[in-house]
């Protein structure tokens, strides 16, 4: 297997001389952040429902060049970003929203500039993910963040490669040692209590556990994680399974934020009801009443009696009575603790209205597909691999019914295109990329194809794009790590 092309020496070279101008000290002692983005080729939207997911890391992502300041300061630059962003790391860092009795999410106030809040708010984060987790620090650093050059980082995990590498950052200048499952939990305290997203681990998961080569099983509901080596050819075979597919990240120029778009949230929820309905029709248990409000997710309406209650907040599973009904709280338990079997589904999916039933059918043919995949690829067979990630497209497209009509086309060409195995979104299909494997020998040829035939369908679109960027041949990638100076 040959090197990485990323980072190559002339980005890591920058970086340093760009730090240590910016300390005034020697490039030598400057440490450099590799924080991959990350692919799912199997595993659509069924991470929030304790699914099984696989992912890899590409050769393109966030570098984050550092020094410790020698003090308590932190003092920030961006390669995409305007300002400067500056604190200590002995100041208190509150969370920017706050979770009210009425169940509604506010916004805290901030006396930062909208510009800093943009981007300078994953560094804090990290560092009230490590001393809410009592990790004691007394360096901060001086450092610079940028991500590949050009590179439109929609659908790809660029948030999760920004929290790691500020994560990794402060840990290393702090001589700090934590475990990848640690720093998992520690971006997802970033993201879900700092900056008060909903997203899960499966992003930090990929960027901290991948190894190039191989393919990452992660088991949302156990957390737990396999790497799936590729085979071990014959020393005759034409190409080893590293070098016999490339991957294509073909942009749409639709970059919407997926907060903006109710068709994400409204999918997740209706497969939280859908498997809330299954576990009803089978007899299970899902809510205690209590005092105790817990931090679990709610699900959908929920029935005590003949009293309805439904859901305020899903954050902090605060509920409101229907038609007069005494003020409860109740306990719930999250579902996706709870293991619904295909024969469950089987014989109880004819009791759930068309919208669930598909979004319950995508949940157990996906889950199907990931069990094929990790075979597929666990004997080279790429054919097989690329045919489950097409189908897996076609069932988000169908069954989930996610995607905008850029994402439909692309997706669509992808299909038609020479060379590629198989192809799908790359994330929820509301903006962003779509991904391909394609035959590693026929991977330019592809990406002209792909660029051709989306100016044709979306000019507009196609325009706004760097066209050297509008399609990118990527390799598989590494885990996120630290690069010290020799």
């Amino acid at each position: 297997m040959g090197a990485l092309s990323w980072p190559s020496e002339e980005e890591l070279n920058g970086i340093r001389r760009t730090v240590s101008e910016m300390a005034g000290s020697g490039v030598e002692e400057v440490r450099v952040v590799v924080s991959p983005y990350r692919i799912c080729p199997l595993g659509a939207h069924i991470d929030h429902q304790g699914g099984t997911v696989t992912a890899m890391t590409i050769d393109k992502g966030i570098l984050l060049g550092f020094i410790p300041s020698g003090d308590t300061q932190v003092v920030l630059r961006s390669g995409q970003f305007k300002g400067e962003v500056r604190f200590r790391v002995d100041e208190t860092q509150h969370p920017k929203h706050t979770l009210r009795e009425n169940g509604e999410i506010h916004v805290n106030d901030s006396s930062t500039s909208q510009e800093e809040c943009s981007w300078g708010n994953y560094a804090r984060g990290a560092l009230y993910a490590l001393k809410s987790r009592g990790k004691e620090l007394s360096q901060g650093i001086i450092g610079y963040i940028c991500g590949s050059e050009g590179l439109d980082s929609s659908g790809v995990s660029s948030s999760a490669a920004v929290g790691v590498a500020y994560l990794l950052a402060f840990e290393s200048a702090n001589n700090i040692l934590v475990s990848p499952s640690e720093n998992i939990e520690y971006d997802r305290l970033i993201e879900n209590e700092y900056l008060g997203l909903r997203n899960g681990i499966l992003d930090q998961s990929a960027i901290l556990l991948s190894r190039r080569g191989c393919l990452t099983c992660m088991n949302c509901k156990t957390k737990e994680h396999k790497l799936v080596d590729p085979p071990k050819l014959p020393k005759n075979h034409k190409l080893e399974l590293q070098r016999a597919y490339r991957i294509l990240l073909a942009f749409s120029g639709l970059k919407h934020a997926l907060t903006k778009n109710p068709g994400y949230n409204r999918r997740v929820a209706e497969c939280q009801e859908a498997a809330r309905i299954l576990l009803h029709k089978g007899g299970r248990c899902l809510i205690m009443l209590g005092e105790k409000v817990c931090g679990s997710f709610g699900y959908g309406n929920l029935e005590d009696d003949s009293i309805l209650y439904e859901v305020v907040s899903v954050a902090g599973c605060f509920w409101k009575p229907k038609n007069g009904a005494p003020a409860v709280k109740w306990q719930v338990f999250d579902l996706t603790s709870f293991s619904i079997e295909p024969e469950a589904y089987d014989a109880h999916k004819c009791q759930l209205e068309a919208d669930l039933a598909k979004r319950a059918e995508h949940y157990f043919s996906e889950n199907m597909r990931v069990i094929k995949g990790l075979e597929a690829w666990a004997s080279g067979n790429l054919e097989d691999f690329g045919n489950l990630i097409t189908a897996s497209g076609l069932s988000s497209i169908r069954n989930y019914e996610c995607g905008c009509e850029p994402l439909i086309q692309l997706y669509e060409i992808l299909l038609r295109t020479p060379g590629v195995f198989g192809a799908r979104f790359s994330g929820a299909g509301f903006r962003g990329c779509c991904l391909a494997f394609v035959d590693a020998e026929r991977a330019d040829e592809a990406a002209s194809f792909v660029r051709e035939e989306y100016l044709k369908l979306q000019p507009q679109l196609a325009a706004q794009l760097n066209p050297q960027k509008a399609v990118l041949i990527c390799d598989a990638g590494d885990c996120a790590h630290v690069i010290c100076s020799n």
